[in-house]
């Protein structure tokens, strides 16, 4: 089913219990929306963590937190997802607080049913249109399990918060490393806090050779996903499977009009970064990524401080306090489509 096609879905926020019952109904009898409602807050960030939604309705006084003192948190959960916000309060101060909290619509209570479900059912049309046209299809592709977090999992969370598709795609089992079905379990568990697709194959470890089938893996992952651009290793790198994956990516990502490296740590000092992604905001799920290789938490490269100073350094090229590096590939991007290295994706570039 399209996005066009598809049932609306309305996340309410309002403690009154008749108020709340009288936007559910105008939402799902009127817009056919399929709505939940919750009573406070910390409710609606657990229903948003848990379940995407189209837009969000929520009544300016709530029990703890209000409506406008919740708005940054339901951004971060749900970026792009248009807010109305309803109060009983009809003065111009109510309406321009809400608007400069960066909430879409500000409606007074009380508010007919009918126009409650148009302008709602509208703001979730556009919205959804929005993030269709800037939506990225992204392929990330490392040697082994953990290489593609630890080189650009804060812009892999960028993408994935800004709507785009994220495909993971990790050619060993990283056998060496560990237990083959622990590694797999941990690269899975990494890929679901940021809701990527894991494809993952079991090449041998250490013995990654682009014409021993790599390539071939790779262009058939490349066919079916449609990448508008792909991460990979940089040829600057001590690892033989590193730059085996480089050369194979090379030539299996040859149509795609973006390709960029990522930063692992047996990179060289012949890494030479020009394009850095400030990645502040999503620093945390980076490390949250992480935490998911119980397995590697002993080496140093995985400790917390290690990667927050790492992009903290990086930020030196950026105007962000954090930053991943990326080495340029190709570039040949379209202005104005799908493909374009924008901040509709949530992601700012900047060349040294």
């Amino acid at each position: 089913m399209s996005d066009d096609d598809r049932q609306l879905r309305a996340l309410v926020i309002e403690d009154d219990p008749d108020a709340a019952e009288f936007a559910r109904l105008a939402l799902s009898r009127l817009a056919g929306m399929d709505v939940v409602a919750v009573g406070d807050a910390d409710a609606a960030l657990a229903a948003l963590a848990a379940d995407p939604f189209d837009v969000i309705v929520s009544d300016i006084e709530l029990p703890g937190r209000s409506g406008l003192d919740i708005l940054p948190a339901l951004r971060e959960l749900a970026p792009g997802v248009p807010v109305v916000i309803l109060t009983a309060h009809g003065i111009v101060t109510y309406a321009v607080e809400a608007l400069r909290r960066d909430a879409d619509e500000f409606l007074v209570k009380p508010v007919a049913p009918a126009d409650l479900a148009r302008r709602t059912s509208e703001l979730a049309r556009e919205a959804l249109e929005r993030r269709s046209r800037a939506r990225t299809i992204v392929l990330a592709v490392g040697a082994h399990p953990d290489d593609v977090e630890i080189g650009i999992g804060a812009t892999l969370a960028a993408h994935a918060a800004a709507g785009d598709e994220v495909v993971i795609l990790t050619l060993s089992s990283g056998a060496i490393g560990g237990e083959v079905a622990s590694r797999h379990a941990e690269a899975l568990a990494s890929a679901t806090v940021i809701g990527a697709r894991l494809i993952h194959h079991d090449f041998a470890d250490t013995h990654l050779d682009p014409a021993s089938g790599v390539i071939a893996a790779i262009e058939e992952v490349v066919a079916e996903v449609g990448p508008h651009r792909v991460y990979t290793h940089s040829t600057h790198d001590r690892h033989q499977d590193h730059r085996a994956v480089h050369q194979a990516v090379e030539v299996a990502a040859r149509q795609v009009p973006g390709v960029w490296c990522f930063q692992s740590p047996s990179t060289t000092v012949e890494y030479r970064p020009n394009r850095f992604v400030g990645v502040e905001e999503f620093l945390e799920t980076k490390l949250r990524m992480l935490a998911a290789y119980v397995s590697q938490r002993h080496r140093d490269y995985m400790e917390p401080d290690l990667v927050r100073a790492t992009a903290r350094y990086w930020s030196r090229f950026a105007v962000a306090r954090a930053a991943e590096p990326l080495e340029t590939v190709r570039a040949a991007e379209l202005i104005g489509s799908a493909e374009t290295f924008t901040e509709l994706a949530g992601i700012h570039s900047w060349a040294r």
